[in-house]
C-alpha cells in the first residue's frame, strides 16, 4: 500500500522539524511512501526545514507546496490534488508519531475494510497539566484518547469516535468520491475551532463510509502552556459551540455530534 502523509503548517518551523524527523522513524517501506508539507503562507524558516528533511538520506521523500489562500483546509486541499497514495495519513506540524504509526493505520485498513482510520492521541504536555484538568477536557485540546480497544466508526454506531485531523487516514478513493476539506470551516490564523474535521467526519457517515478506531496508531500532539487556562477553554467552547450548529443545519439530526 502506498501511503501519502499530509501536514498543513504555517509559522511552526521548530515543531514542524520535529514531526519530520519523527516521520522519518517510520518504520515503512519509502519507496511506499511520501510526506507532502503545504506550507500556508509561513513567514519564517518552514521552507528550509522542509528542504533539510527531504535532503535526508534516510528519510522519505518530501515534497513542499507553498499555499497562499488563507486557511488550513486550503492547505490541506492542495496537498491532496498531488497526493499519489492508495492511503492518505493526515497528521499536524506538532504531532509526533510513533514509528510504528503508518504500519498500524495501514493495517487496520487491511484486516478491517475500513474507508478511514482515526488513531490514538496522546499529549506531549510542554508544562505539567492544572490540578483541574481531566479527560473530559482533552477534546479542546485536540488530544481525546480514546482507549486501548479497536472500536467500529459508523452512523449506526451509538457511541462514535470522531477522527481529527492530528491522527487518521482516509482511502484516496474516499477523498476522490467526497472532496476534500470545506474551506469555510477552515482554521485561519486566531481562530481555535472550526469545524472541518468535524463536518468530513459526518460527511463520510453520510456517505455511508465506515471506519475504525486503531489504538496502535500512537501519536504525541504537543499542548503548549498557552492553552491551559481557563480563558482559552471559554474561547474554545464558545467557537465549538457555534461551529456544531451551523453543521447540524447541513446534516440529519441522527448524523449530528
Amino acid at each position: 500500500m502506498f501511503v501519502s502523509i499530509v501536514i498543513a503548517t504555517r509559522n511552526r518551523s521548530v515543531l514542524l522539524g520535529q514531526t519530520l524527523d519523527a516521520i522519518a522513524r517510520q518504520r515503512w517501506p519509502r519507496e511506499q511512501l511520501e510526506v507532502i508539507v503545504a506550507d500556508n503562507g509561513s513567514t519564517d524558516g518552514t521552507q528550509a526545514v522542509v528542504e533539510r528533511a527531504a535532503a535526508r538520506a534516510d528519510g522519505a521523500p518530501v515534497r513542499y507546496l507553498f499555499v497562499e489562500e488563507p486557511g488550513k483546509s486550503h492547505a490541506v486541499n492542495a496537498a491532496l490534488r498531488v497526493t499519489r497514495g492508495d492511503l492518505i495519513a493526515l497528521t499536524d506540524d506538532d504531532v509526533q508519531p510513533d514509528p510504528e504509526w503508518l504500519s498500524a493505520l495501514a493495517r487496520a485498513v487491511e484486516e478491517t475494510d475500513a474507508d478511514f482510520v482515526a488513531g490514538r492521541i496522546l499529549p506531549l504536555w510542554e508544562v505539567d497539566p492544572p490540578s483541574w484538568m481531566s479527560p473530559p477536557l482533552y477534546g479542546a485540546l485536540a488530544i481525546p484518547d480514546n482507549g486501548v480497544a479497536r472500536v467500529r466508526i459508523a452512523a449506526d454506531e451509538p457511541a462514535r469516535v470522531m477522527p481529527i485531523g492530528a491522527n487518521m487516514a482516509v482511502r484516496a478513493s474516499v477523498v476522490a468520491r467526497l472532496g476534500g476539506l470545506r474551506t469555510d470551516l477552515g482554521k485561519l490564523e486566531g481562530s481555535l475551532r472550526t469545524g472541518e474535521d468535524h463536518e468530513f467526519f459526518l460527511r463520510l457517515l453520510h456517505a455511508g463510509c465506515r471506519g475504525i478506531y486503531e489504538p496502535a496508531a500512537v501519536v504525541s500532539h504537543w499542548v503548549p502552556a498557552s492553552r491551559l487556562s481557563p480563558s482559552y477553554f471559554r474561547r474554545w467552547l464558545y467557537q465549538n459551540g457555534r461551529d456544531v450548529s451551523r453543521l447540524e443545519r447541513s446534516y440529519p439530526a441522527p448524523l449530528a455530534a
